[in-house]
């Protein structure tokens, strides 16, 4: 057989073998449609927070303060007020992700406040959107649930409430001790100022 004899043979078992697994293609059912991914539950890749958890560093004494302020409040931490307006983080189940969009102003030392910073900060990149300002710095640690701090409504009702709805403090009473001296209230008491 010639070297010719075998490709022409070559390519006639070629073209055979594809045109019966064409007819075998056409003769077979039609593939069943991939089933849809499921859907992830609604808000399951974020969930918002009503705190956010900042670090700041005073550059002057060296002070690293962590500091909680809650969604549209806002706290000064030097000459910078803090005002976070959303702060996301993922759950517990998922890669940590946490971003929160910020509003940073400085007061200047004419009693001005000027806008230093606004956008997002991403507690996992710190260094990416930080404040970095000549005194102070800031960045993003967490979104948090909970914290120590009071709620700013529930301050401003504690402020609000009469002072007779709170407990006074308990004095000792001088009568039932008979250790303590009972001050006459008809003598003035010493005075204790320096003249010097």
């Amino acid at each position: 057989m010639s070297f010719f004899n075998r490709i022409s043979m070559g390519g006639l078992t070629l073209a055979a073998g594809l045109a019966v697994s064409a007819a075998a293609f056409a003769a077979s059912p039609e593939p069943a449609a991939p089933a849809p991914a499921p859907a992830p539950p609604a808000g399951a890749d974020r969930v918002t927070n009503p705190i956010a958890e900042f670090a700041g560093i005073d550059k002057i004494t060296g002070r690293i303060i962590t500091f909680d302020v809650y969604i549209d409040e806002t706290v000064q931490f030097g000459a910078l007020q803090v005002t976070p307006r959303v702060c996301y983080s993922r759950p517990q189940t998922e890669e940590p992700k946490t971003d929160s969009f910020v509003e940073v102003d400085e007061i200047t030392l004419d009693r001005k406040i000027r806008r230093i910073f606004t956008g997002w900060m991403f507690a996992e990149s710190p260094g990416l959107n930080a404040v970095e300002h000549a005194v102070y710095d800031v960045w993003l640690k967490e979104c948090k649930q909970k914290s120590d701090v009071p709620a700013p409504d529930a301050a401003k009702a504690d402020a609000s409430k009469p002072a007779a709805a709170k407990p006074a403090a308990a004095k000792p009473d001088a009568a039932a001790s008979p250790d303590v001296e009972q001050p006459d209230s008809t003598e003035p008491e010493p005075d204790t100022t320096d003249s010097n």
